[in-house]
């Protein structure tokens, strides 16, 4: 076990703010994971598990230990008639779990291509794209109790998931680990191209015959247009959560903005495009300093350079009042701020 002090941590988030951690170690296995948070230095020591730093805003130092998962490893593990179950350890790059599955002809994941971070945090998050939530694909994980360093698995109903939630978020917060994720993949497609720009971008492609490698071309296509390499631009992807209303708040704004973006929801609710209603006030492409709005997708912040997380987030909290004066309309945060 490797421990760095002091440690900066911008080449760790994608936001490439440059925070550092009082401490900062990786970890290759559960074991190197239980010695760590063994140590009698950081058994009352703050804790923060770092994947691929995507969904996270830096607006200070951390005073305690971050710790890296690096667990790899990807596996079939079983299968049935109609599935496949396909297990990834935490520390595994999201799209490279992606990119084996379709490879493999494991169907499901294809629309959630190029999605930034590693599988450990997609559970956390519930990570979603073009009309595919990991709640439909997944099936089970394994996570280290922190304190008790036992092995607990979470089925899908004890995740508890939402939109952009999890039990990981509330309940459990910072008591787990989690050392892997079971995914449960169709044999047989269900191709899902009615979200977004899909349908378009395969016509362009001159798609004839669909397959789940034809829709990962064509969601990496859209992504790739729309929002910043992080490796070019520092940004954590959508900074915004899309807002919620019922649908009678929806048809008395249809009234007032008739080109209102929203989708309908199964509980009857619409949800609305965030991105349209932070374009809709001005915001789309600003820049102050080294922190802006992206010019193509108002839904994403950016580090230009050497912005702080303190002045990104102080941007993201004048966008948001000016969507509420607007619209009426309240916006969450997706990334997670530290």
């Amino acid at each position: 076990m490797i421990i760095s002090e002091n440690y900066s941590l911008k080449q760790v988030n994608t936001f490439h703010i440059d925070a550092s951690a009082r401490y900062f170690t990786e970890v290759n296995s559960v074991d190197e994971i239980i010695e760590t948070v063994s140590a009698k230095l950081f058994v009352n020591t703050p804790k923060l598990i770092l994947g691929g730093g995507s969904n996270m805003l830096f607006t200070k130092d951390f005073d305690g230990i971050v710790i890296k998962n690096n667990l790899k490893g990807i596996e079939l593990i079983r299968e049935d008639n109609d599935y496949y179950y396909v297990k990834a350890a935490a520390g595994e790059v999201w799209h490279h779990l992606v990119i084996y599955c379709i490879n493999h002809n494991y169907a499901g994941l294809e629309n959630l291509s190029l999605i930034p971070g590693n599988v450990g945090a997609s559970p956390m998050q519930n990570i979603g794209a073009y009309g595919v939530e990991i709640k439909d694909v997944f099936y089970e994980l394994e996570a280290l109790h922190i304190k008790e360093k036992t092995t607990h698995i979470f089925s899908n109903a004890d995740c508890k998931f939402g939109y952009r939630e999890s039990v990981f978020k509330h309940e459990f917060k910072n008591q787990f680990i989690i050392t892997s994720v079971t995914f449960r993949l169709r044999k047989k497609p269900d191709f899902k191209t009615t979200y977004g720009a899909i349908e378009k971008e395969l016509e362009i492609m001159g798609i004839k015959k669909m397959t789940i490698q034809a829709i990962s071309m064509a969601v990496c296509n859209i992504r790739r247009s729309k929002l910043p390499n992080p490796d070019e631009i520092g940004n954590a992807g959508s900074f915004f959560k899309n807002p919620e209303v019922t649908a009678k708040n929806y048809q008395e704004l249809k009234i007032k903005f008739p080109e209102i973006v929203g989708y309908n929801l199964e509980n009857g609710n619409v949800k609305l495009a965030a991105g349209w209603l932070i374009e809709q006030c001005g915001w789309k492409g600003k820049r102050f300093d080294d922190a802006g709005v992206h010019q193509f997708q108002a839904l994403v912040l950016v580090n230009y350079a050497n912005a702080t997380g303190i002045e990104l987030l102080n941007l993201s909290e004048k966008i948001m009042l000016t969507v509420k004066s607007k619209f009426g309309v309240n916006l969450e945060l997706e990334v997670n701020i530290i």
